[in-house]
């Protein structure tokens, strides 16, 4: 028997002028980044007046047009109400085993609810960009969707900076190839295919001897453009096994000596250096 969940996989009818684009819609109420709406919406996961939309452009009416996610309705009518609330902008330092996404099928730990105390009722944040579970650091999470995309957007070319500790010594021709550049699969293509990777900026801050670890190499990495596991997989291509990846930079914004684990909201300045660096200022 056909499940009933998807009864209905015909998209939804796309307007050809007026409305505007559905990603930004949700993205402006709350819901999740634009790009992760993107996903969402190809994933099947959002309805505009009762019908599943699968493909993009789909331009919607916010004051008159239904937008369901996860089959939860949004209020987009009152988007104007959501403008005029106070914008929030809060800085983690992520523990590893922690999901960088606003929910998880599996259940697991997701920075979104690791700030949930400072979230006031029937508001959302969600994440700025991806860190994957084994890596810890800085993560920016807000409410301020404009802000968001333009961050995490590659054409903005914002640089995020990392310290990364990699097993045995980093020689001075590995260093040369990173920087260099080379192609990784593009993972996050249906298309497949290769993608150039290049770190902005690699160099060596410590080199230290562990008769039980073995060599350890303490690196500082700048990247503009990140693929799925970039650093990793590029490490990897050299020989060098990752051992520890912690994010200290996004932007002008500083990780500074915040916990592990803490959060805490941007001071003014803060958040007006991340628009001026986006032209939101």
């Amino acid at each position: 028997m056909r499940d009933p969940r998807f009864r209905d996989r015909k998209p939804v009818a796309v307007p050809t002028e007026g409305g505007e684009r559905l990603q930004k819609v949700l993205a402006d109420a709350g819901v999740a980044s634009r790009r992760d709406s993107e996903f969402a919406i190809r994933a099947g996961r959002v309805r505009v007046n009762g019908r599943r939309v699968l493909t993009l452009p789909c331009l919607v009416e916010p004051a008159r047009d239904l937008i369901e996610f996860d089959g939860e309705v949004i209020d987009t009518r009152r988007r104007a109400g959501v403008r005029a609330r106070d914008r929030l902008y809060l800085m983690l330092n992520k523990p590893r085993g922690v999901i960088s996404t606003a929910r998880d099928p599996g259940g697991r730990p997701n920075v979104v609810d690791m700030v949930r105390a400072a979230v006031p009722a029937g508001d959302r944040v969600y994440p700025v960009g991806r860190l994957d579970a084994d890596s810890t650091g800085l993560v920016l999470l807000t409410n301020d969707g404009e802000l968001a995309h333009r961050l995490a957007h590659p054409s903005r070319g914002i640089a995020k900076e990392y310290r990364v500790a990699v097993q045995g010594e980093l020689s001075s021709d590995s260093l040369a190839r990173l920087a260099q550049g080379m192609f990784l699969a593009d993972t996050g293509s249906p298309q497949g295919g290769a993608k150039r990777a290049r770190l902005k900026e690699v160099r060596i801050l410590k080199r230290m001897k562990d008769r039980r670890r073995g060599d350890l190499s303490l690196v500082s990495v700048a990247l503009r453009e990140g693929q799925n596991r970039e650093i990793r997989r590029l490490f990897a291509r050299v020989g060098m096994k990752v051992k520890s990846l912690e994010r200290v930079a996004l932007g002008s914004l500083q990780l500074g000596k915040l916990p592990t684990g803490h959060f805490r909201v941007l001071r003014n300045e803060e958040v007006l250096a991340l628009r001026r660096s986006v032209d939101l200022g």
